[in-house]
């Protein structure tokens, strides 16, 4: 049995992806994801497309095997496009992007529930336009502290003149994204990323960490810094989640996000449903100032 999805042959449509998601929590199957993407494609491409990807494929569905692939194999439809990119180590390499619904649901095709960006697009490599800071806590803590230190963070982004938005990954935490002017290159994004993150966890030791160890998070919560590196990624808004129930990563207001509460809020119909209501996205500069400003309380948190 096929069906066809924005012009995608779809295998096995019938197979259940999650058998505790959908509307009628019957199950959610791969047609079913092929159509929920096909309908968020116009929401989702706004930030997804033409950004080199790392693909979260479930062939088998949530039962099966799972893996991220960040490097389009053979058989891959048309619809996912390919591009070179070089590496660190001087190597080209092939990398997956989309950019059209087709390019969605054809990686639904081969297996994918999750996708996950660079924070730069395909024709600017070299120049990063997002920075992105992913807040997840330690297994003991709730949503609440999660939710608290998204709300504190902005405000400490907001003194340094960022305003970034917020998104519910659809698992623990909770993902501030401030959209960058092409003006900088991965070097000055790292160590933006870095000295913000390290100065929390100076001013707060007991609240946050930058320590990658998961021993280190006892009772506290990693500020990732690391999705700012070229060649990292970040969930895309608006992806699916490979967990129970086919939690969504959800953009949301800062006001309706004082009200939430848990990071998997919304399931598929909700996403569609909301959209990017009550979320600003709007370029901003990592200038000089910003840079001073931050290494001056760096050095006084020091």
């Amino acid at each position: 049995m096929t069906e066809r999805i924005e012009g995608v042959t779809i295998s096995h449509p019938e197979r259940v992806i999650f058998d505790d998601a959908g509307p009628d929590k019957a199950g959610l199957t791969k047609a079913g994801l092929a159509r929920y993407y096909q309908r968020i494609a116009p929401l989702m491409l706004e930030e997804a497309a033409d950004r080199p990807l790392s693909l979260l494929r479930l062939p088998d569905g949530m039962a099966g095997e799972r893996f991220f692939q960040k490097h389009p194999g053979k058989g891959f439809p048309k619809a996912i496009r390919q591009m070179q990119i070089t590496e660190s180590d001087g190597e080209d390499a092939a990398y997956a992007y989309v950019a059209d619904a087709a390019g969605l649901v054809a990686a639904v095709q081969m297996g994918t529930v999750e996708f996950h960006i660079w924070p730069a697009r395909r024709d600017r490599l070299e120049r990063p336009d997002r920075l992105v800071f992913d807040l997840d806590p330690d297994e003991g803590l709730g949503f609440d502290a999660v939710r608290s230190a998204a709300l504190s963070l902005r405000g400490r982004l907001l003194d340094l003149g960022l305003d970034p938005w917020a998104m519910l990954t659809g698992g623990k935490g909770v993902h501030l994204v401030v959209p960058l002017r092409r003006s900088i290159g991965w070097g000055d994004l790292k160590r933006f990323a870095r000295g913000f993150a390290a100065l929390c966890a100076q001013d707060e030791p007991d609240r946050y960490t930058v320590e990658l160890a998961k021993a280190s998070r006892k009772g506290r919560i990693f500020i990732d810094w690391l999705r700012n590196e070229r060649g990292s990624t970040a969930v895309a808004p608006f992806s699916v989640r490979a967990r129970p129930g086919a939690p969504v990563a959800a953009p949301v207001g800062w006001d309706e996000l004082a009200g939430i509460t848990t990071a998997r809020a919304f399931d598929t119909p909700a996403a569609q449903e909301r959209g990017w209501a009550g979320v600003t996205r709007k370029p901003q500069g990592l200038t000089r100032p910003i840079f001073a400003a931050l290494d001056k309380a760096l050095a006084g948190a020091g």
